[in-house]
């Protein structure tokens, strides 16, 4: 490897220093470098070492101010509350919560850059105030002028006035923000920068100070590091390369080109084993890639190569996109015994992220106002949790309760089986005094519910578990403590996406030895280190150079007159680390996304079509493939050998249901009825369409069955006296609500219903109205059953040997009517959905696999069946009535002419009679199909019914 560069500044401090750096104080950009140098110290010097101190320039600045950062939560609750007294406006810090944030950064930036408030914030509806601009070079005068000609009277409007408006107060602000920030011995950032390189550097009491590896230098920064400079206390180290310094084109080397005229590099910048490394002998590909986890799938393999592993920290992998963490850890292969990760776990994808979430869902959404009542839909993902166990043994028990009772609106004494679930399903809302009262109520149940998990995690052995969950009770408390200190005073909707943004903002450590193993870091963790062997993963635009936010209340042509931070510097700050971490490096690998889906641009970054242009370098092109290729999943038959044919034979009756379920697809037909695996139940409060039908039926049952007289006759007179009592209409309603969908006994309760169930239920009410009209029209009718089973025993070929079976089902109404020709009795089969859009002709269609859905055979199949049986049934047909299959499409039947009587073709069937030897020799051929051992579970050829089915993972193998 090459001289690195804290190597050359270890020899450099021990040659100038000696062995005693105790008075020193080596300032770095971040952290991690200083366990490096530390290392490099230690292993360089010449017995015993007494080593620096080492700080970051941030711990440089907070550690020599009288007052401390506040967070930037109760920053901007402040800046709301000196903004509304400045301006007089009534606007509510939740509105104001996302451009105050934009105001603070533009405030942080001015004393950052120590620029002149007074200046910057001037009211510039009165130009004449620019007269005077000595203090502007020629530049920032031209720059000045030309934005403010946009601003000129003729050319008003009122956004543009509003602007100006606001821009009048933001000095005021600005002034009375830092004076009410200072009552408190608070500031923002920027100011206490400003305060401290700015005033007097009594705390600044070392003998001197090593400033090592920096970049941009903001104007704070600079002036500290003058002043330093002046006493003789300050001495530079500058990192960079020769290639980057002379060429003026390459913005890395923008900012180190200034600094070495002001701060002399204390190493030799003529050293080419040091500063000349850009053009030495490189190992270069770029690789593309279709998707980001390919990407990381590809750090395993990339590892194995040429002893990279073994190179320990001489290896790194460098990620661009800090989300991919996650797969590139768990795609280390086992060879890696010792890795060191710097960019920590992000606590958003943490399992403590989710549980909080639905701990905070279950107490708002989850909660029936003015009851309580919690709803099973957000009862769910609290005790599927796997923290839910922590928190109480009994968790698991109880969901399993309210699933098998089907309770969507459990009390909350159901719910509290002991003293851990009593607080998990506490009432936050009582004793609160109003919203801020109930936020306070809410974090602090929040963080017990907190301190519950992590005691149960005491007990076991998972690291991670632990952490997340203190860094969440952190978080929580410290939002707690801003909500009761009246600080934040938002509404629930901001409280929520406040707590997102400190956890989007949070990660959780890694802790092992930083200066052994593998090392995995994000770009900015990347300064002062130099690597052997570097892969970079998701090296697109927008990730190098990261997408800059450039929202300012300070326009872009004021930021530069004034010298504030623009997009320029922060590319050229982008250019640099790109560029240093390439330098020393000789095996280099850099991947990007070439895929334009889910927000990638699919560009490689500019600084890599820049290398690939200046560097001179042979570069490798290669594109990742994944190692497998897809292959479409085929549905396979089912052989009925021994033990299928012995569980058809254990089949002791059959529905028209499945025999419809066969004719769509015998492999699902395999599954369902002769295999015994049911369909799950969704364990929702929502309506899908079989429970919605289920309470439509129940209603009409019960409706004739009040209807219906001693002898069972329907009049036409008793359905109006039922249309007008709209009471008894919706108590029958509620009470099928009760028992099909709330699975509650009690008809005298009634749980409440959400917006969709109060929908469905007003359609189910017309629905109602509309099957009372159509029989008002038919009555007089006899009832002759309702909800009634019937069946007929049947006898089918199995193999060598005869299987007898029952074969029927539930009928919704059999009735009596009069017509013309005398009485018939009908078999009807209520529908609630639509009407098929192509005509049955004839048996033979009926009993098809092709069209199903289009022409609904599988009614006419049921409807059919039905009649036949009780076409020949002396319990239902004592007289032998003709007898009438009967489809009643109950959105459809308003017309006054409506016959829900099938036809065939264009005949009506009249009665089931003519059509039985036909239909049963049809349904014996389908039956012996079925139990005939030679003829396998065969896939549906019809490949858009299996977009849906329930069975494909069974069925795709």
């Amino acid at each position: 490897m090459n001289l690195s560069f804290l190597e050359a500044v270890a020899t450099d401090l021990l040659a100038n220093h000696g062995n005693n750096l105790a008075r020193l104080v080596v300032v770095f950009p971040n952290k991690r470098a200083s366990l490096f140098l530390n290392e490099h110290l230690a292993r360089k010097s010449q017995g015993p070492l007494w080593s620096p101190t080492y700080k970051t320039i941030r711990q440089l600045f907070c550690e020599n101010s009288s007052r401390a950062v506040a967070d930037d939560i109760k920053l901007v609750a402040d800046l709301h509350r000196v903004y509304c007294q400045c301006t007089g406006s009534t606007e509510t810090l939740d509105r104001f919560y996302g451009w105050g944030q934009l105001m603070l950064s533009d405030f942080d930036d001015v004393d950052k850059n120590r620029a002149s408030a007074d200046e910057v914030f001037r009211n510039v509806t009165h130009l004449h105030e620019l007269d005077d601009t000595s203090y502007l070079t020629d530049e920032q005068r031209q720059v000045l002028q030309r934005f403010f000609s946009h601003f000129s009277p003729e050319n008003d409007t009122e956004l543009k006035r509003r602007f100006l408006c606001l821009w009048q107060h933001l000095g005021e602000i600005y002034h009375r923000y830092n004076a009410f920030l200072q009552t408190q011995g608070l500031a923002y950032e920027g100011a206490l920068y400003r305060e401290v390189a700015e005033g007097e550097l009594d705390g600044l009491d070392a003998d001197g100070y090593i400033f090592v590896g920096f970049n941009l230098l903001q104007g704070v920064e600079r002036l500290l590091f003058q002043r330093l400079a002046q006493e003789g206390r300050a001495w530079f180290y500058w990192d960079f390369d020769r290639h980057y310094i002379q060429n003026t084109a390459c913005e890395a080397g923008h900012y180190i080109r200034q600094h070495l005229e002001v701060f002399p590099n204390e190493l030799d910048t003529h050293d080419d084993a040091l500063y000349n490394n850009l053009r030495g002998e490189k190992h270069i590909r770029f690789i593309s890639a279709s998707t980001e986890t390919l990407q990381a799938r590809y750090v395993g393999e990339w590892l194995k190569t040429d002893g990279y592993i073994q190179a320990g920290r001489r290896t790194a992998v460098v990620l661009c996109d800090e989300d991919l963490l996650q797969t590139v850890v768990y795609s280390l292969p086992p060879e890696v015994e010792n890795v060191n990760i710097t960019t920590g776990f992000p606590l958003a994808q943490s399992p403590v992220h989710a549980f909080v979430v639905a701990l905070i869902a279950l107490q708002t959404a989850g909660r029936v106002d003015g009851t309580d009542q919690y709803r099973l839909h957000y009862i769910h993902p609290v005790l599927r949790h796997p923290y839910a166990r922590l928190v109480s043994e009994e968790s698991s028990a109880l969901l399993a309760r309210l699933e098998e009772n089907h309770i969507y609106y459990p009390e909350r004494d159901e719910l509290i089986c002991d003293e851990q679930l009593s607080l998990l399903f506490q009432d936050v809302e009582q004793g609160a005094d109003g919203r801020n009262g109930f936020h306070v109520r809410l974090l602090q149940w929040l963080l017990e519910v907190l301190r519950l998990v992590g005691h149960g995690a005491q007990q076991g052995d998972d690291p991670l578990l632990k952490e997340a969950v203190f860094r969440m009770y952190t978080l929580l408390n410290r939002l707690t403590d801003l909500v009761a200190g009246g600080d934040l005073d938002v509404d629930l909707s901001t409280l929520q996406r406040l707590l997102m943004q400190l956890v989007q903002s949070s990660s959780i450590p890694f802790h092992g030895e930083p200066v052994v193993g593998v090392q995995i870091m994000g770009v900015l963790e990347t300064r002062n280190l130099d690597f052997d062997n570097l892969l970079i993963l998701s090296c697109n635009e927008g990730n190098m150079p990261r997408g800059v936010n450039d929202a300012s209340f300070i326009p872009y042509a004021l930021r530069k007159a004034h010298g504030l931070t623009t997009v320029d510097h922060k590319v050229a700050i982008y250019s640099y680390y790109f560029h240093r971490l390439l330098q020393r490096a000789r095996n280099i690998t850099i991947l990007y996304n070439h895929s334009t889906e889910d927000g990638h641009t699919g560009e490689m970054s500019r600084f890599m079509l820049q290398w690939m242009v200046e560097s001179g370098h042979h570069i490798e092109r290669l594109a990742l493939q994944a190692g497998q290729t897809p292959s479409r999943m085929q549905p396979q038959a089912v052989e009925k050998n021994a033990n299928v044919m012995s569980a058809l034979l254990h089949l002791q009756q059959l529905s028209p249901t499945a025999l419809n379920r066969y004719l769509r697809c015998p492999v699902q037909f395999f599954y369902n009825t002769v295999a015994g695996i049911k369909e799950a139940d969704a364990e929702t409060e929502e309506i899908d369409n079989r429970t919605f039908g289920n309470i439509f039926h129940r209603c009409s049952q019960w409706i004739y069955e009040e209807l219906m007289d001693a002898s069972q006759l329907v009049t036409a007179e008793g359905i109006a006296r039922l249309l007008e009592d709209q009471w008894t209409l919706q108590r029958i309603v509620d009470r099928a609500f009760n028992e099909e969908l709330f699975k509650v006994a009690d008809h005298r309760t009634r749980p409440p219903y959400n917006g969709l169930q109060l929908i469905n239920r007003s359609v189910i009410i017309s629905y109602l109205h509309q099957l009372l009209e159509i029989d008002r029209r038919l009555a007089p009718f006899k009832i002759l059953g309702l909800e009634r089973r019937v069946e007929a025993s049947i006898e089918v070929q199995a193999g060598h040997q005869r299987h007898r079976m029952v074969i029927g089902g539930v009928v919704d109404r059999i009735d009596e009517v009069q017509h013309e020709g005398g009485c018939a009795i009908r078999v009807v089969d209520y529908k609630t959905g639509r009407v098929p859009t192509q005509r049955v002709g004839d048996l033979e269609a009926i009993f098809s696999t092709q069209n199903i859905s289009a022409r609904h055979t599988d009614y006419y199949l049921q409807a059919f069946l039905y009649s036949t049986i009780v076409r020949s049934s002396p319990e239902w047909n004592i007289n032998r009535l003709p007898v009438s299959p009967a489809l009643l499409f109950i959105q459809h039947a308003s017309r006054d002419d409506y016959d829900p009587v099938l036809s065939l073709g264009k005949e009506r069937v009249e009665d089931v009679e003519v059509y039985r030897s036909e239909f049963w020799e049809r349904l014996h051929t389908l039956l012996n199909e079925i139990f005939n051992p030679r003829i396998p579970f065969t896939p549906t050829p019809d490949r858009r019914r299996c977009e849906h089915c329930s069975y494909r993972p069974l069925c795709e193998r």
